[in-house]
């Protein structure tokens, strides 16, 4: 620190919080540490007793808290995002449009372990809203060499692959159809309450669902459903029922003949243990493109919150799921069915 008066302070760095104190009014800090001292602070600081002050006495190759935070936000945002201005050394990005939140873990752990500075975000592969505040970054000290800023950014560039650390996928327009399977519901022995789930869950994104098909356990009559559903134009095909290891439970059997490719039968989720993934690549068309075909378990119809809403995001942004992340589920898998469910405000779907 050094000692200068303040009226030559402009463009100096404070050491320390300046408190304004208007009875009944306010007592607050006016101006907090690391503020850059403006040509118009200097009346406002004599106003309030400050003939003199304590300022960061600049030394070559350092830098001041906003400019560290700069070099953050820079290394950090992706598209789809809003920053704000850095204020007291931290900048924060908020989400510019719906989407599925992506963080680089091995980006974000870099900066991270080179102490003095710091990156923190939401979770990723969830779903955030416009508007929804996805991350913050400053640096420790008041002032930070130069050089270990550049550090950070190699490091990270390292880890990501020159990507930033955070990306938002907006969500895409989907062509959905519902193939409701089991005897029990197609011979009218029970109500049909499985559908009504699946249609709420996929309104809460922009769909359509074109087709719904209900079919006894035929598993070439399902075949045959998904493959016509897929031909109509459909992006998405959800299966429900039918997922067990029963005799009669047949979905399984049914997707894998469609040709598509099995990502996982099963996942390390409760509830949510025997779903199943696939994808379908449609070449024959002037536009060749992937459907996702889902094999949903009967928990989906009952539970709150299952493996479905884990991996409905992701579909929703073209976002590929493989048999790794879905392996990595296990956890922070185990839903914890609290009394009231504060989904996705909890630790379900949340691991490494």
């Amino acid at each position: 620190m050094k000692l200068i008066r303040t009226t030559e302070a402009e463009g100096a760095v404070l050491c320390h919080d300046i408190t304004q104190i208007i009875k009944g009014v306010t007592k607050d800090a006016r101006f907090r540490k690391g503020h850059v001292v403006t040509k118009e602070d200097i009346p406002v600081l004599l106003s309030l007793g400050k003939d003199q002050l304590y300022v960061w006495e600049q030394e070559e190759g350092m830098l001041h808290e906003d400019e560290g935070a700069e070099i953050l936000c820079a290394l950090a945002k992706g598209e789809h995002m809003e920053r704000s201005l850095a204020k007291e050394g931290k900048i924060e990005l908020t989400a510019a449009e719906d989407g599925l939140l992506k963080v680089n873990g091995r980006g974000l752990k870099a900066v991270n372990s080179m102490g003095q500075m710091m990156i923190a975000s939401r979770h990723g592969n969830f779903p955030v809203k416009k508007g929804d505040k996805l991350a913050g970054m400053r640096i420790i000290p008041l002032m930070i060499r130069g050089e270990m800023m550049e550090a950070a950014r190699r490091k990270a560039m390292e880890a990501t692959g020159g990507a930033p650390i955070l990306n938002l996928l907006p969500f895409v327009h989907k062509k959905a159809g519902i193939i409701t399977t089991g005897n029990e519901v197609y011979y009218g022995r029970i109500e049909d309450t499985f559908t009504p789930v699946i249609r709420e869950k996929l309104g809460e994104y922009d769909t359509e669902v074109i087709d719904h098909q209900i079919w006894n356990d035929d598993d070439q009559k399902v075949t045959e459903a998904i493959l016509a559903m897929i031909r109509q134009g459909t992006d998405l095909v959800i299966c429900t029922g039918g997922m067990s290891v029963d005799p009669d439970d047949r979905t399984p059997l049914a997707i894998k003949n469609t040709g598509a490719r099995i990502v996982s039968y099963g996942a390390p989720v409760l509830p949510g243990a025997m779903f199943l993934l696939a994808y379908y690549s449609v070449t024959e068309e002037k536009n060749p493109r992937t459907a996702v075909i889902m094999g949903l378990p009967g928990c989906v119809m009952y539970a709150k919150r299952t493996i479905f809403d884990l991996v409905l995001p992701r579909v929703m942004a073209d976002d590929p799921v493989t048999a790794e992340e879905l392996a990595a589920l296990g956890e922070g898998g185990l839903c914890l069915n609290c009394p009231v469910c504060i989904f996705p405000a909890c630790g379900f779907g949340k691991g490494r």
